[in-house]
């Protein structure tokens, strides 16, 4: 008996802008009724919005997060060698990009079941592509620390990174503490280093910004609870 297929299925990063998913995201929804999940209530919203016709209840849902162990992966992996094709999902955007989806990509790649990834929206690259800094040099570092100091020598490190290597740096942060974020990449970065605010990417508030740390010193504005990516670019 043939593998099915993980189909790596991106979502919309904002959730009334379903007219940005393809039209081939939607055709193998429509073929799929197994699905492992980041946040089942997530998942179920969102293929509910496409408005194809599925009834939610005929699908199957199973949750994987950072904290699946590793037995769990292979469990929930295990329809896929016996031929059925199973939708991988992130909570946003595309999974298996800063997402626990990799797990099962990994395992997929070590059992020679066929992956697909899928066309759709990344929050990443969104932000690099609209940065105007170095697409040919970059790296993106997840979450920067909480502790003041050591965020202050993480932003340090990482202006020096970009420097040397010439590489756009890119991170996020917990919607609630951007605007704190903001204030500590102003005063810890040199004036003419280049930063790149890009706010609830393909959403209705949608806003990106990017200038040197000296105007950004001059500039007001309110991130507060709204997903944001971060560019940094010192080369």
């Amino acid at each position: 008996m043939s593998s099915g297929k993980l189909y790596l299925i991106p979502i919309v990063i904002s959730e009334k802008q379903t007219n940005v998913v393809p039209e081939q995201v939607k055709e193998v929804i429509e073929n799929t009724d197994y699905f492992l999940v980041e946040n089942l209530r997530t998942a179920r919203r969102f293929i509910s919005s496409l408005q194809m016709g599925i009834t939610i209840e005929d699908l199957q849902f199973e949750e994987l997060d950072k904290k699946t162990p590793q037995a769990t992966v292979e469990k929930l992996m295990s329809k896929a060698k016996t031929g059925t094709n199973v939708g991988l999902m992130s909570e946003s955007g595309c999974p298996g990009v800063a997402d626990p989806g990799s797990l099962a990509v990994d395992y997929a790649h070590k059992n020679n079941i066929p992956v697909v990834p899928l066309v759709g929206p990344s929050s990443i690259l969104l932000a690099l592509m609209a940065s105007g800094f170095n697409g040919q040099q970059f790296a993106f570092h997840g979450y920067l620390p909480i502790d003041k100091k050591a965020l202050e020598q993480k932003i340090k490190a990482l202006e020096e990174e970009s420097r040397r290597k010439n590489q756009t740096q890119l991170f996020i942060e917990a919607p609630y503490r951007n605007n704190q974020l903001v204030e500590q990449l102003k005063k810890n970065c040199y004036p003419n280093t280049k930063l790149c605010v890009a706010r609830d990417l393909s959403g209705e508030q949608e806003w990106i910004k990017s200038t040197t740390i000296a105007d950004w010193r001059k500039i007001k504005v309110d991130l507060h609870k709204i997903p944001t990516v971060y560019a940094l670019f010192a080369g």
